[in-house]
C-alpha cells in the first residue's frame, strides 16, 4: 500500500456538512470520504494498492482543486486500483455532496 498527501489553498468553504462517502473499495473502484476540516485548505489523504502512481495521483488531485476550489475539506481515499477518470468522477460526486452557500 502506498500512502499520499496533497494540500492545497481554497476559496470556496461549504461551511458545516455532515461527512460524505462514495464509492466502495473494491477492485477498479475507490471510496471517498470529504469530512470538514478546520482552516483554508483542503487535503487529500490516499491510501492505495497501486504503488508508483504518485505524479498521477498529483495531477488528479490539482484537477479537481482547481474545478472546486474547495476550502475546510479534507478528503480521505481509499483506493485498489482505479483508473483516473473514476477517481474524478468519485470525488466530483463527493463534491456535488457538498452544501450551496446561496448566490447573493
Amino acid at each position: 500500500m502506498e500512502k499520499l498527501h496533497f494540500e492545497f489553498a481554497g476559496h470556496h468553504a461549504p461551511g458545516d456538512f455532515e461527512p460524505i462517502l462514495v464509492g466502495v473499495v473494491g477492485s477498479g473502484n475507490l471510496e471517498v470520504l470529504l469530512e470538514p476540516l478546520a482552516g483554508t485548505t483542503c487535503t487529500l489523504d490516499i491510501t492505495t494498492s497501486a504503488r508508483g502512481f504518485g505524479a498521477i495521483w498529483q495531477a488528479v488531485a490539482e484537477d479537481f482543486q482547481d474545478r472546486h476550489g474547495l476550502a475546510g475539506v479534507a478528503a480521505s481515499i481509499n483506493d485498489m486500483g482505479a483508473t483516473p477518470a473514476v477517481v474524478s468522477l468519485r470525488l466530483d460526486q463527493a463534491a456535488a455532496g457538498l452544501p450551496r452557500k446561496a448566490q447573493p
